[in-house]
């Protein structure tokens, strides 16, 4: 028993997740339990399904066990259930706190941790005066990799556990952001920027250097680990038809890689992408043009689309990187969710830092929530729920590995305590239901809400309760 003790472990508390057609009913190991549990009972689902691509059916059990075996959920079951806890397993008893998957963050970059919450203008203006100024100091790998350092540190404090990543157009970013995310076994997809005009020389590079740059990225991290490359142009206008074509052609060449870039942000940058690609019927097209739009791709923000573009990102089966702080900080505009449910598209959250005012994708659906007010939509608490973990898995085609508590998948944990300032306490006194304390914490939370962060099944920040 004493060997088994090191190999099972439990997190107690309030289990909350999205449950998916998928899901693979737990199964707990006979080696400690024997036969007596087989018979699990299912667990009841509270909320709302929600019309359109975005269908989450929640599942919550109010003194439930999260049962880990190595780095993987064997699946979660009714404490009351097991007659002695001590006697089988190793539990972590975090019961009156929300026990959810861990966060999906499908947009952000990484070179911009130090200039969040820079004031003023509107996307142009901020990435000429802010953002290429801090991009540039990235030519030194030495703070690269401290603000690395710095950039995982916030993620995982925050609950988040898996994340989409700009670097800058210095390849040795990447292996910065790499090497910093690996010991903590964090799942991870980025690539180093691709910029071959309209921006500072010191930043850019040409279709041929960033191609090989990437290549030789791709061969050194791609399926490392946990870790995915993405091949990243930074918007059209910064890319020229030539390293479009580049970008394409490595996509071509290697399975299983991503493309991230950013479309549709803000009205002035749609006006002068029609000046650089006037042969293209709208920005979105541009990427169609040069067989950018597929399965793997995570276009950021997508806040003016008309609906032919909605139904060519259906069609190409990319997915929407929803980024409502950066958007609101911005002043870009407010993106249109009830379209890309009609449309049946997926949608993840994207915290967009540093122009989105924090690494939290648990306050940043609160901001989502927000705009859907502005425009009379709803957004409910279980789909905020679903955006921020399997909708982001999903939107990131990870589905199978992250995203819920489905027996198998990685064990990607964070744990949210209500009682960890004296607001949220009396909040969640007065809280009707689990689904009720998530909402109430995507408006109020900060990092003393985060208690603990698993990835793989280990600890990796944890927070004192209060």
């Amino acid at each position: 028993m004493a060997l088994l003790s090191t190999r099972y472990k439990a997190l107690r508390g309030t289990i909350l997740h999205c449950r998916s057609d998928n899901d693979l009913v737990t199964q707990l190991p006979t080696d400690v339990f024997g036969d007596r549990h087989r018979g699990v009972p299912a667990l009841p689902e509270v909320g709302m399904r929600v019309q359109g691509a975005m269908d989450p059916v929640v599942q919550t059990i109010d003194d439930g066990l999260l049962l880990l075996s190595d780095e993987s959920v064997v699946g979660i079951i009714d404490a009351a259930l097991i007659e002695d806890l001590s006697a089988q397993w190793i539990v972590e008893d975090y019961r009156g706190c929300l026990i959810a998957p861990g966060f999906v963050d499908v947009h952000t970059h990484y070179p911009q941790t130090e200039m969040i919450a820079s004031y003023g203008q509107q996307l142009l203006d901020w990435l000429e005066r802010y953002t290429f100024p801090t991009e540039m100091r990235f030519a030194d790998p030495a703070h690269a990799k401290r603000v690395a350092e710095l950039f995982v540190r916030q993620l995982l404090s925050s609950g988040t556990t898996t994340a989409a990543v700009y670097g800058t157009v210095h390849a040795h970013s990447i292996d910065a952001l790499f090497e910093a995310a690996l010991p903590v076994r964090m799942q991870l997809i980025a690539g180093k920027v691709l910029m071959d005009r309209n921006c500072p020389e010191g930043l850019r590079d040409d279709p041929v250097q960033g191609y090989e740059d990437s290549k030789r990225l791709i061969d050194r991290w791609h399926g490392v680990g946990r870790f995915h490359y993405a091949v990243t142009p930074r918007f059209a206008p910064t890319s020229s038809a030539a390293q479009l074509q580049a970008a394409a052609r490595l996509l071509d060449e290697h399975s299983g890689l991503y493309l991230q870039t950013h479309v549709a942000e803000n009205r002035a940058e749609i006006a002068w992408v029609e000046t650089l690609y006037p042969e293209a019927r709208s920005y979105l097209d541009v990427y169609a043009r040069y067989n950018l739009l597929r399965t793997r791709s995570i276009l950021g923000h997508c806040v003016y689309l008309d609906q032919e573009d909605h139904e060519l990102l259906k069609a190409s089966g990319a997915s929407i990187a929803f980024c409502p702080s950066s958007n609101m900080f911005l002043g870009s505009g407010l993106f249109d969710l009830q379209s890309a449910r009609d449309s049946f598209q997926r949608v993840g959250i994207g915290s967009d830092v540093g122009a989105g005012t924090g690494f939290s994708v648990l306050r940043t659906v609160g901001e989502g929530y927000k705009i859907a007010q502005l425009q009379g939509q709803c957004f409910s608490p279980a789909e905020m729920l679903y955006v921020a973990t399997l909708g982001g898995a999903q939107a990131l085609q990870l589905e199978c590995q992250i995203g819920n508590f489905s027996c198998g998948k990685k064990a990607d944990v964070v744990v949210l305590d209500p009682t960890a300032t004296e607001l949220t306490r009396a909040r969640s006194n007065n809280s009707g239901s689990a689904l009720d304390t998530f909402f109430a914490l995507a408006m109020l939370s900060d990092d003393r809400h985060i208690r603990a962060t698993y990835i793989a099944g280990c600890r990796v920040a944890c927070a004192s309760a209060s």
